[in-house]
């Protein structure tokens, strides 16, 4: 595969992951210091490892939210989880088994600041 098929595999797949809106708006907001980055991670993330066949995207979700949990990558925990409840098909439920799990393996404190976080985007959600 070369570059320019690894781009439009990894922007269809990041599409399909994060919603057509959100994509757009990150395209649109591109600039001459964001925009090798923007493309970097188009073909690397989501060209190169969302698209391997071995973990299902729900699995892929899974792990991410909880890696950007244990790390305290807030600003892509939120865009994860929200992604998830609105493309993915998970429930609430869903998501908060996930916190509960990373409670026991990334502590407490991470766990009870997720929950805050997914509180705030599930009322948003609702509006």
């Amino acid at each position: 595969m070369d570059e320019k098929d690894r781009y439009d595999a990894g922007m269809a797949k990041r599409r399909k992951v994060l919603g057509a809106a959100w994509v757009d708006r990150a395209n649109a907001n591109k600039t001459p210091l964001n925009s090798e980055f923007q493309d970097f991670i188009t073909r690397a993330a989501w060209g190169e490892v969302w698209t391997r066949p071995h973990y299902d995207e729900r699995t892929r979700r899974i792990l991410v939210i909880g890696t950007m949990l244990a790390l305290g990558h807030w600003d892509e925990f939120n865009m994860h989880v929200r992604a998830a409840l609105t493309e993915g098909g998970f429930t609430p439920d869903d998501i908060k088994e996930i916190l509960l799990q990373q409670a026991i393996y990334c502590g407490v404190p991470a766990s009870n600041h997720a929950f805050k976080e997914v509180a705030a985007i599930i009322a948003e959600l609702k509006k």
